[in-house]
């Protein structure tokens, strides 16, 4: 589903509980036919608190191409992709990464967006992907195996992990990114 005519968008999330450990600022801009998505989290993670800086590029079928996640901490990890699913992280390939077409940074629901949006299920249909996931605030990048179902197509759609087996419904709003991440992530007025 190729990327709407969007217009500069800011969102914000807390944390479910609403608790202080848990609070993102993301904005996106059309760039280059694509989005040019940046954010800052302060979240913890277990016993771990720690602020996240990432910057997401993305072409006009919302295929991650580049990725820049940084920890205040100095943690950093950079990660550019072709599109179709080769990776190099900080310009050396990545096999176990091969075939991954999207990323899961574990700090945002924002990033559950790029394969609502770039999969365009319709109502009832489901598709497993491979993807890369980014554990903070350790910044380490894996392949992870998880399924995308169209509950509503536009509205609802439900996310599993087919490594654990946990699973969410998240509601979209009418551009497809998150509005809430039941037990983690609710989105802010």
């Amino acid at each position: 589903m190729p990327i709407p005519t969007l217009i500069f968008r800011s969102l914000r999330w807390s944390a479910w509980d609403g608790c202080e450990a848990g609070l993102e600022h993301a904005d996106v801009r059309p760039a280059d036919g694509g989005l040019d998505i940046s954010g800052v989290v302060i979240a913890r993670e277990g016993e771990a608190e720690f602020g996240l800086f990432y910057r997401l590029k993305l072409d006009a079928l919302w295929r991650t191409r580049e990725a820049l996640v940084r920890t205040t901490s100095g943690n950093t990890l950079h990660l550019e992709s072709d599109g179709q699913g080769h990776w190099q992280e900080n310009g050396r390939d990545q096999p176990a990464l091969q075939g991954c077409i999207d990323i899961d940074i574990q700090a945002t629901p924002l990033t559950n967006t790029l394969p609502i949006r770039r999969l365009g299920l319709e109502s009832g249909e489901s598709m497993e992907i491979r993807l890369c996931y980014i554990a903070v605030p350790g910044l380490t990048a894996a392949p992870a195996n998880q399924r995308y179902t169209a509950l509503a197509a536009g509205s609802l759609y439900r996310f599993e992990s087919l490594e654990s087996g946990f699973s969410a419904d998240l509601p979209v709003d009418e551009d497809g990114f998150v509005l809430d991440y039941p037990s983690l992530f609710k989105r802010l007025g």
